[in-house]
């Protein structure tokens, strides 16, 4: 998937003004913002809850190489292969490989963010492979051509007005703009796939090291006919998503669903671990892990690394009201909001997503929601200090920043720059007591009106409060 996120400013001014994006986004307002507020309150306990994932989290990445070894050995015990990609093009080669060695001339896919991150469809189209999105959200993405806008909701751009019209042009059937309906007319599109495809593929939640499983998590049962009727199941993920045992996968379990979509549980839970047996009335006769690195590592041994704690359930996203005004698409990559203010840098290159660090207010709702507890806005301040130090930021704002140090070092001249700014800052507002315009600052003033001050310092006010 191309990086487009140094196009962030002028795609969030596009969004803002995009009037049914903002009539889609409303349902993350009103849908997964409450549901999840519901589904917490009903746990009760739930810091300490989220104080244990946090825990697994930092246990599993601590000894990182010794969960991933011992899930090799594990899953290859029972019969799956296990492959090491350091890279995306690593991870799309043997994919592809795979493919070509066993005559696979089709895959039906259920939801995998990371198969986006590496640009896996188009590496297996190229082959003369088709690919089919079977999870309902990517399916119309892929028939829009389309990149997700969120990791959950990967459609929630989209309303249901634009599905039928998609559907219809695509489908060749008449416009209905009855949800059953809809998902029926997919569902019957979809089912031949199931049954044809040679090659199923999943992304992986969790993995389990104790016993060389994968584990998903899903809402429609797509995701367990890929990963058990094709002859072939290829289950690709990041190295991050080991976990130490299955118990270790439940108590992460009670955290996801409830932050995602607030869920107790979603409604299906697959552990697929080995390939079929004598025994067994399904399941895949070779199935193939992926474990990806493409740039963990290098997160893993760096000042970061509290981001590959994350269980990606969305929650940071769905609450940061930066997120909510503009959408996913506006971040551009796969990996939106707040977390992939972090992860895209990380992933793809500082440099090939300066924005994103900055492209948040810094309220915490996304730490405070965070299932286990990742600092989130910590994190973007400390990536703005290594785009400082990479001379990433324009000259202007370094010179700026360097200027305000230097008067911040200087008590008497701070003192009666402040003096001056704030009585400056009274005369802008006016009778009402507004800033409609900044200079130099119009980003903050354009959408917003700021109230002025009072025209004294909070040294004047405090030196007056004593006496």
């Amino acid at each position: 998937m191309e990086v487009t996120s140094n196009q962030f400013k002028t795609r969030a001014k596009a969004n803002l003004a995009n009037p049914a994006l903002q009539r889609a986004l409303k349902l993350v307002k009103v849908k997964f913002v409450p549901n999840r507020a519901a589904a917490v309150a009903e746990f009760g306990a739930f810091e300490p809850l989220r104080e244990a994932g946090k825990e697994i989290r930092n246990r599993a990445l601590a000894d990182l190489d010794v969960y991933l070894e011992r899930f090799e050995r594990e899953a290859t015990a029972r019969g799956a292969v296990v492959h090491w990609a350091e890279n995306a093009a690593d991870a799309c080669r043997i994919i592809t490989q795979i493919a070509r060695d066993n005559g696979v001339k089709k895959a039906a896919k259920s939801k995998s963010m990371v198969s986006e991150e590496v640009g896996l469809n188009d590496a297996l189209e190229a082959a003369g492979i088709q690919v089919v999105e079977t999870d309902l959200g990517e399916y119309i993405l892929q028939l829009g051509k389309e990149a997700p806008s969120h990791i959950v909701a990967p459609v929630i751009h989209k309303l249901r007005e634009e599905i039928t019209d998609l559907f219809a042009a695509k489908h060749g059937t008449a416009k209905k703009t009855d949800i059953s309906a809809l998902c029926r007319e997919a569902r019957e599109v979809l089912r031949p796939h199931f049954l044809t495809a040679d090659m199923g593929i999943s992304g992986a939640n969790f993995l389990v090291a104790e016993t060389g499983s994968t584990l998903i998590v899903t809402n429609e049962g797509n995701g367990r006919m890929v990963t058990t009727l094709p002859r072939i199941h290829v289950a690709l993920t990041g190295i991050e998503k080991v976990v130490p045992t299955l118990e270790d996968a439940a108590t992460l379990l009670r955290l996801l669903p409830r932050s995602a979509t607030g869920q107790a549980i979603t409604n299906y839970v697959s552990i697929n671990t080995g390939t079929k047996t004598p025994d067994d009335s399904d399941g895949p006769r070779q199935f193939h892990i992926v474990l990806v690195d493409n740039g963990r590592s290098k997160l893993l041994a760096g000042e970061l690394r509290e981001m590959l704690r994350c269980i990606r359930c969305g929650a940071c996203m769905n609450h940061c009201p930066v997120y909510q005004a503009v959408g996913g698409h506006t971040y551009g990559w796969v990996y939106p909001g707040p977390m992939g203010s972090i992860l895209t840098p990380s992933y793809a290159g500082m440099e090939n997503a300066i924005d994103l660090p900055n492209a948040a207010t810094l309220c915490n709702q996304c730490g405070v929601v965070c299932p286990v507890k990742i600092p989130l806005p910590e994190l973007m301040r400390k990536m703005r200090e290594q785009q400082m130090e990479a001379g990433l930021k324009p000259w202007t704002e370094r010179a700026a920043l360097r200027l305000w140090g230097w008067v911040a070092g200087q008590p008497v001249l701070y003192a009666l720059g402040t003096k001056i700014g704030a009585r400056l800052l009274k005369w802008m507002g006016g009778s009402e007591k507004l800033i409609h315009r900044l200079p130099l600052a119009s980003g903050w003033t354009g959408g917003r009106d700021f109230p002025a001050p009072e025209g004294r310092t909070f040294r004047e006010l405090y030196k007056e409060r004593n006496k």
